[in-house]
């Protein structure tokens, strides 16, 4: 199997040679696609409206958000090419944005993939069995009878071809993604993975979804060994009965774990990386719903951006418009993203810091949201801010962390997974550190803010999560925001409640 391995990433390398190669000149590789891509607007509805003939004419183009594109997302105006369907994403922000997906587009993804997948052959760990858990997201929402269904999976986003060579190895139940009960999905993935012995490679997007799968194994490990009594060996089923079941056992081959890393993310793969001392857990580094940004490289030792097939341009604090090769070291930037399934300076949302380079390139660290802030009476909390506050907690023990507003009373409720000190302990500590916020302080000493509450609870991760998905969002893609900006439905919140009570009784 080593063999094998080895002469798909030989199939790898005119890709990485090709992609190599623009790294080494960065400004030239950005110009070819800016070009390929202003070719598709200049034969879109939207290139013509606004008057588009040529790459000349580029700063013609407003830069936009979704809402200002989602009308032409609609009536399929962005590109020349056919819409293959469009691909939910939440964002940090929680609104369901639908992004159109062409085979150019497509392409642009399995591209990427062919990179990354070579470099870990090349540099990565020792891989010998290839089996592969990609990310399955359930479609628990109602789909419109008109709707084209999106990804069912991971490898969705890879050419037929490659699709074809790496079904063998991939863990896929049969008929899981199409289930629409939470909890059924939940069982059924779980005993799949409990199954695969020879898993060697987990890759998902945000790691709370393996949390919660890790979670539902440890919470239900009686019900899968009684299930799995003649389909897995009697030294694995030993591992569901021990009362905290070690993972490196379970899944002896594991090597690889990719997930986001970064920003909110990063506590959760730190969790991760607890549990599986030995294996290693790498950043996906910007990797979008919208396009592949930028991805990690074991020889640059960060993230490059994937500049061979998306075009990026960088907005500084003053509002100035940049080039990738115009980059300076350690500075910040607002990303505007255009790439070639229609998405024309796209206002991405995302800020990167430039860490150093690597073969003419910037790499590039996702910092997380442009500015997040939440304002329930004026106290203006940041996302820099509030992060800054939960690291100075004893929360060392925690795996996720997020500060939402609640409206009525007006007040901040730290959710947590699981923590040493007390929830009081934790609430008094988080609310002298908010009063380092001048607004926040003169909001708590007059009233309009009531003292901040903390619930813990390793469920609450899960709920929250369902709750998203019923909601419409891809569970595989969700993310948890450090700081919520928008307030918490009431019920949703008595739901978290109920299942901290829980936690205290346990």
């Amino acid at each position: 199997m080593r063999g094998l391995i080895q002469l798909f990433g030989q199939l790898l390398t005119p890709a990485a040679r090709r992609f190599h190669q623009a790294l080494a000149a960065p400004e030239l590789a950005q110009r070819r696609v800016h070009q390929a891509i202003c070719d598709r607007l200049v034969m879109s509805e939207y290139g013509k409206a606004l008057g588009i003939r040529s790459r000349a004419d580029w700063q013609q183009l407003p830069i936009v958000s979704y809402d200002e594109l989602e009308p032409w997302i609609l009536r399929a105006g962005l590109t020349p090419e056919p819409i293959l369907f469009c691909e939910k994403t939440s964002g940090s922000g929680g609104a369901v944005k639908r992004i159109p997906y062409t085979r150019s587009l497509r392409r642009s993804f399995n591209h990427m993939f062919c990179v990354w997948a070579h470099d870990l052959i090349q540099n990565g760990p020792r891989f010998s069995t290839g089996v592969l858990y990609a990310c399955i997201s359930p479609q628990l929402s109602t789909i419109d009878g008109s709707e084209k269904p999106g990804l069912q999976d991971d490898s969705d986003y890879l050419d037929a071809w490659l699709r074809w060579l790496l079904r063998p190895f991939l863990v896929m139940p049969k008929g899981l993604p199409q289930l629409r009960d939470a909890q059924l999905f939940q069982h059924q993935l779980c005993l799949a993975l409990v199954q695969a012995e020879r898993l060697e490679t987990i890759s998902i997007w945000s790691p709370s979804f393996l949390q919660v799968h890790l979670n539902y194994i440890q919470d239900h490990r009686s019900r899968l060994q009684q299930e799995l009594q003649h389909r897995i060996s009697p030294n694995r089923l030993q591992c569901l009965i021990e009362p905290d079941i070690v993972w490196t056992q379970l899944w002896p081959h594991l090597k690889l774990i990719s997930c986001w890393d970064s920003a909110q993310a990063a506590d959760q793969a730190d969790g991760l990386r607890s549990q599986f001392p030995e294996v290693l857990v790498q950043g996906k580094g910007l990797l979008a719903t919208e396009a592949p940004i930028t991805i990690p490289l074991i020889a640059a030792q960060g993230y490059v951006p994937v500049l061979d097939e998306v075009f990026l341009e960088f907005e500084d604090d003053a509002g100035c418009l940049h080039g990738l090769h115009e980059l300076n070291l350690a500075q910040s930037y607002n990303l505007i993203l255009s790439q070639k399934g229609g998405l024309y300076r796209y206002r991405l949302g995302d800020r990167v810091r430039v860490t150093h380079g690597y073969l003419n390139t910037p790499c590039l660290a996702f910092l997380g949201r442009s500015p997040a802030v939440s304002d329930l009476v004026g106290e203006k909390l940041h996302a820099g801010f509030v992060q800054q506050v939960l690291n100075h907690l004893n929360l060392s023990a925690t795996h996720f962390q997020s500060l939402v507003p609640v409206a009525h009373p007006p007040h901040y409720v730290l959710l947590l997974d699981q923590a040493t000190e007390t929830a009081d302990e934790i609430a008094h500590q988080l609310d002298q550190e908010l009063s380092q916020s001048h607004h926040y302080h003169c909001a708590r000493l007059l009233g309009q803010l009531t003292p901040p509450q903390v619930l813990i609870g390793h469920q609450i991760p899960e709920r929250l999560t369902l709750h998203r998905v019923q909601a419409g969002s891809v569970w595989g893609g969700i993310k948890h925001s450090t700081l919520a900006t928008s307030p918490i439905e009431a019920t949703l919140l008595q739901e978290l409640q109920a299942l901290s009570t829980l936690g205290k009784r346990d």
